[in-house]
């Protein structure tokens, strides 16, 4: 039903309201799912700022949602997806942008249309290790997928993802790698009473004419790798023990440097 919502809102109210309300919608569509799936999201940090890159370590299909909840973003994604049946349609529809492997005029066309996002004030999302982890580590990031905002002269935003059971272990049921299905993931997911989505944002990178993407990626790593790093290691959360299957939804751009915030009565 969620899913039917998703796809009668993109084809008929998105062609009519402003990009402002798409946003809105999407981000209450993503908050929404993450409540249905017992996915409790808790934010720390810095605030998202508006106009940057996100740079994102990459764990789960769930990543795209938890970040959609935190604060609204455009996506690059394989040009493969554009063809998929339905998520290439639903993809397309939410800005995002697909990126052809191995083509040098096919990069630059897309590194402009990432620029023009930056500086329309949107957040782009990209996943530079180009592929997915059980969330224990980040692999090496490919320096590429930075050119945009270092033509467009935008910073690059460190964004770090973690997932835990309620008690602060972490937690695999998310990790969507190796041989893994979709179903399977989904499976995994639905059979924990509940998880928690800890998404750690650190100061954005300024960028420049001067800027060496590889050097701008090494430093995302690293500033990645020690909060994922940080992140996994046992603590007990301050909550109380629920056994219900909630989450939260954070508004965007005006996020403390550490919260969590309950969602409305469904």
């Amino acid at each position: 039903m969620h899913l039917a919502e998703g796809l009668a809102t993109t084809a008929l109210v998105f062609p009519l309201v402003r990009l402002d309300t798409r946003l809105r919608l999407r981000q209450r569509w993503s908050a929404r799912l993450l409540a249905l799936l017992g996915v409790e999201l808790r934010a720390a940090g810095a605030a998202i700022r508006p106009g940057c890159l996100l740079v994102a370590n990459h764990v789960s299909w769930l990543d795209i949602f938890v970040i959609n909840a935190l604060t609204p973003a455009a996506f690059v994604s394989k040009a493969e997806v554009r063809a998929w049946p339905v998520i290439g349609w639903l993809s397309a529809m939410n800005e995002t942008v697909f990126l052809r492997r191995g083509s040098r005029g096919h990069a630059k066309i897309i590194n402009a249309e990432i620029g023009a996002l930056l500086d329309a004030g949107r957040n782009v999302a990209i996943f530079p290790e180009g592929t997915t982890t059980d969330g224990s580590h980040v692999l090496h990031f490919h320096g590429a997928l930075l050119q945009p905002a270092i033509e467009s002269r935008h910073p690059v935003q460190p964004v770090a993802i973690t997932y835990h059971a309620p008690d602060g272990r972490r937690s695999r049921a998310p990790a969507y790698d190796g041989d893994v299905t979709l179903g399977q993931c989904i499976a995994a997911i639905v059979a924990e009473p509940r998880l928690v989505a800890r998404v750690e944002a650190a100061a954005p990178i300024a960028t420049g004419a001067e800027t060496n993407r590889r050097a701008l990626a090494q430093e995302a790593h690293a500033t990645i790798a020690a909060a994922v790093e940080a992140a996994v290691q046992p603590w007990t959360w301050n909550t109380a023990p629920s056994s219900s299957r909630t989450a939260v939804s954070l508004p965007p751009h005006t996020q403390p440097e550490s919260s969590a915030i309950s969602p409305p009565e469904r």
